[in-house]
C-alpha cells in the first residue's frame, strides 16, 4: 500500500488505548482550559484520525508562515496549508498542560490535552499574508477568508493527544471514519490502486460517471468516495442529506465492493489549489493512489480559475512531495449527440446545447417545487431524497 505524507507508518494522535484515554480523560478535569473556535477543533480530529499525518500537533508562527509561503515548515516538510489553533483567550503559559474543549458539542467536553510548547501574537499583517497565499484573496466576502482572520491572534502551538472525534462519531457512525480505518478496509479488500473522490455536495449524474471514467482510465482496484462532513457556507447542503443521497447512488448503480462511501471531520477552507493539495495529502494518508480533481475543486465563488486546482500540482507542488497521482477531470456532462455523460474537452464538436447543463440555483428550484431534474442529469433516487429536503426546507421558511 502507498505510504503516507512524511513517515513510512501512519501515525495518528487520538489515544486508542482504553485505559491510557481514561486516564488522561480524568487529568484533564484539573488541567486549565482553552474553548476552541471550531478551526481549531476540526484540525484538532483532522490530526487525531491521521489525516495529517506526519505532524504531531498545532504549528506555530515561523511554521504557519513558511508553510504559507513555500508549502514547507521552516524544517522543510511539505504542508500545503498551516494547521494552527488560533485565539484570543488569555491566561495560557508556555509549559502549559492544557485541556482543549469542543466548541460543537453541548458542554464542551475535552476533545484533546496540549502540551503548550510556544504562544505568539499575530500581526494583522501576518494574518493578511497567511491569507492572501492560502485563499489568493484578501476579500472578506470570501468565506475561507473570514473565517481565518476571526480566529484570534495568538497562535497557541505545540504537540496533542486527541481523546474524541468530537460529534462526528456520534452523528454520522456509518461514514465517519478515520485514515487508520480507510487504511484498514483497503488492506482488507485487498485494493492496491485506490482512486478518491472529494465531495462537499451531492453527486449527481456527471459524478458519478467522472468516478467510473477514472477507475476504468487507471484501472484501479475501487474508489473512495470521502466526503467532508463538517462546517460549510450557508446554503450548502447538510452532511445527513448528502450521505444518505450518496449513499443510495453507489448501492443502486455502482457494482458491489468497489466503492467506499466515507466520511471525514474537517470544516471547509473553500481554499481551491491549496485545498486541493491538502486533499492530495490526506488521502495518501488515507491509502489512496490516485485523487480527482476536476474543474474548480474546492473553490468558491469567482476565486479561482476553472483548472488553478489542477495547475498548481504542475507549478507549485514539488515532485518529490506526494506519492499520490492526481486524476485530471474536465467539466463532466450528459451529451445530447452521444447519449452518455462525457468530459466536455473529449467532445469538441459539441454545442453548449448539445450538453444537459442545469445551473445550481435551477436544480434548486425545481426539488424544492418537487420537479425530478431530468434523468440525463440527476438519478431519480437521489432527486426524491434532495426534494424531500429542500420541500422540507421550504415549507419552514414559508
Amino acid at each position: 500500500m502507498i505510504k503516507p505524507h512524511g513517515s513510512d507508518e501512519l501515525n495518528p494522535l487520538y489515544i486508542d488505548d482504553d485505559e491510557q484515554r481514561a486516564a488522561l480523560v480524568k487529568e484533564a478535569e484539573r488541567l486549565p482550559s482553552l474553548l476552541l473556535n471550531s478551526a481549531a477543533a476540526a484540525n484538532a480530529v483532522m490530526l487525531g484520525g491521521g489525516y495529517f499525518n506526519p505532524l504531531t500537533g498545532y504549528m506555530n508562527l515561523a511554521d504557519a508562515m513558511s508553510v504559507a509561503e513555500t508549502m514547507r515548515t521552516s524544517d522543510g516538510l511539505f504542508f500545503p496549508v498551516p494547521i494552527v489553533n488560533m485565539t484570543d483567550e488569555e491566561g495560557i503559559e508556555v509549559g502549559d498542560r492544557i485541556a482543549l474543549r469542543d466548541p460543537n458539542v453541548e458542554g464542551h467536553p475535552v476533545l484533546a490535552i496540549m502540551n503548550v510548547a510556544g504562544l505568539e501574537k499575530v500581526t494583522d499583517e501576518q494574518i493578511d499574508f497567511m491569507a492572501e497565499k492560502i485563499f489568493r484573496t484578501l476579500d472578506e466576502n470570501h468565506p475561507g477568508v473570514a473565517t481565518f482572520k476571526s480566529l484570534g491572534r495568538t497562535i497557541v502551538s505545540g504537540p496533542i493527544d486527541v481523546l474524541n472525534f468530537s460529534y462526528f462519531q456520534k452523528d454520522f457512525p456509518d461514514t465517519f471514519r478515520t485514515a487508520v480505518q480507510i487504511r484498514e478496509e483497503i488492506a482488507a479488500n485487498g485494493w492496491e490502486k485506490v482512486v478518491a473522490f472529494q465531495t462537499r455536495n451531492p453527486m449527481h449524474r456527471a459524478h458519478e460517471e467522472l468516478c467510473r471514467m477514472a477507475m476504468e482510465d487507471l484501472d484501479a482496484d475501487g474508489i473512495l468516495i470521502h466526503m467532508l462532513l463538517g462546517k460549510l457556507k450557508p446554503g450548502d447542503i447538510p452532511a445527513d442529506v448528502r450521505d444518505a443521497s450518496i449513499r443510495k447512488m453507489v448501492e443502486v448503480y455502482f457494482p458491489p465492493n468497489t466503492v467506499m462511501v466515507t466520511g471525514y471531520g474537517f470544516d471547509m477552507l473553500y481554499a481551491g489549489p491549496r485545498e486541493a493539495v491538502l486533499h492530495a495529502v490526506f488521502r495518501q494518508n488515507c491509502g489512496c493512489t490516485h485523487l480527482i480533481v476536476g474543474r474548480d475543486h474546492a473553490g468558491v465563488g469567482d476565486y479561482y480559475g476553472g483548472f488553478d486546482a489542477q495547475t498548481i500540482f504542475d507549478e507549485e507542488v514539488p515532485a518529490d512531495a506526494l506519492e499520490l497521482e492526481i486524476y485530471r477531470a474536465d467539466h463532466t456532462a450528459y451529451s445530447k449527440k452521444l447519449g452518455k455523460v462525457v468530459m466536455m474537452k473529449d467532445a469538441p464538436d459539441h454545442e453548449k446545447e448539445d450538453f444537459v447543463l442545469l445551473s445550481g440555483t435551477a436544480v434548486r428550484e425545481m426539488l424544492g417545487k418537487g420537479i425530478a431534474p431530468p434523468p440525463e442529469f440527476s438519478r431519480p433516487e437521489v432527486a426524491k431524497i434532495l426534494s424531500d429536503y429542500y420541500q422540507a426546507l421550504d415549507s419552514k421558511a414559508s
